[in-house]
């Protein structure tokens, strides 16, 4: 049998190929723009127009002019699809609904508008603020919720905590890299940050510790059963006894978002790729990060971190 948890090294180090980079990105973000990642209305506030103009004469410059009409001198416009579709995005600040509504007249003033498929969403900086402000607080209440129950349902085995902690870096892992990526495609592509990536990036969570719960249960399993054997041989039997089922049942998920990736609307890709990027992060955690940690905390592997020597079991003499 493959000893998987021997090769840990090399998978933390995989891993931290991935994580440093773009912890570095999302530094290169905040200094270059103010933030580590483009932050969509949902978080900072503000309008989002998206037009569509039934003959040609609209252009950047003179949809510029009449947001600064209004004060609005910083919006940002951008050409949504084809040019021949006289299709437009703008963003600004938060107005009134009276303001609203004399900004699309002016901006009829340019070109006849297709008012059937105008999406206009306002958010307030408040608003904004407060969307921020309980996203932070559910991945911290996710995060002890994790580690209470782990601790509880583990509490037989010993230096349980030890496997809520181990849960909590796998969860990290992945937090971060879907976070390194999303920071990235900001910079290149544009993508914002919005209520949809904070569901995807919970749902990467749950799926994260649902996999790691499992790999830890069945060590739970194994450790009375191999009695005599090293604590890492035991790890390692509980990996390959597992990673079947961890493997098949994240394959259908990613069949599934692969298809609506080639096939889906343009406003879900982005959901998608966030999930799928996270899901396959937190599949590899599961298997590479969540439970060779255990067997470095273990051994003492870890800086500042004393392993217990007594949690190895002792080959039995013959």
């Amino acid at each position: 049998m493959f000893n998987l948890v021997q090769k840990r090294r090399f998978f933390f180090l995989f891993s931290a190929s991935i994580i440093v980079p773009g912890l570095l990105i999302m530094i290169y973000s905040t200094i270059t723009t103010g933030s580590p990642f483009r932050l969509s209305i949902d978080f900072v506030g503000g309008s989002i127009y998206e037009v569509k103009f039934t003959a040609e004469g609209a252009n950047e410059d003179n949809i510029r002019a009449v947001f600064a009409n209004f004060g609005e001198e910083n919006v940002i416009v951008q050409s949504l699809g084809d040019a021949n579709e006289y299709r437009w995005s703008i963003r600004g600040g938060f107005v009134s609904q009276q303001t609203t509504e004399e900004i699309l007249n002016a901006l009829e003033t340019i070109a006849p508008l297709d008012r059937s498929s105008l999406r206009i969403e306002q958010v307030s900086a408040t608003v904004g603020r407060e969307v921020a402000q309980a996203a932070f607080l559910a991945v911290i209440v996710a995060s002890l919720i994790v580690t209470g129950f782990i601790v509880i349902a583990f509490r037989q085995v010993p230096k349980a905590a030890r496997y809520g902690a181990c849960a909590i870096a796998a969860m990290l892992h992945d937090v971060l890299v879907v976070c390194g990526i999303m920071s990235l495609m900001g910079l290149i592509f544009g993508w914002e940050i919005d209520a949809l990536f904070l569901t995807a990036l919970l749902t990467v969570v749950g799926y994260s510790v649902q996999d790691t719960i499992v790999m830890f249960d069945r060590i739970r399993e194994n450790i009375p059963k191999h009695i005599g054997e090293p604590y890492e041989a035991i790890v390692n039997r509980s990996i390959w006894e597992t990673i079947h089922r961890s493997l098949a049942t994240q394959l259908n998920a990613f069949f599934i978002m692969a298809a609506i990736l080639l096939f889906g609307g343009e406003t879900i890709k982005q959901f998608i790729a966030i999930m799928f990027i996270g899901l396959i992060s937190g599949t590899y955690s599961s298997i590479f990060n969540a439970v060779p940690l255990l067997v470095a905390w273990e051994k003492g592997e870890i800086p500042f971190l004393k392993g217990d020597e007594f949690i190895t079991a002792k080959p039995v003499e013959a």
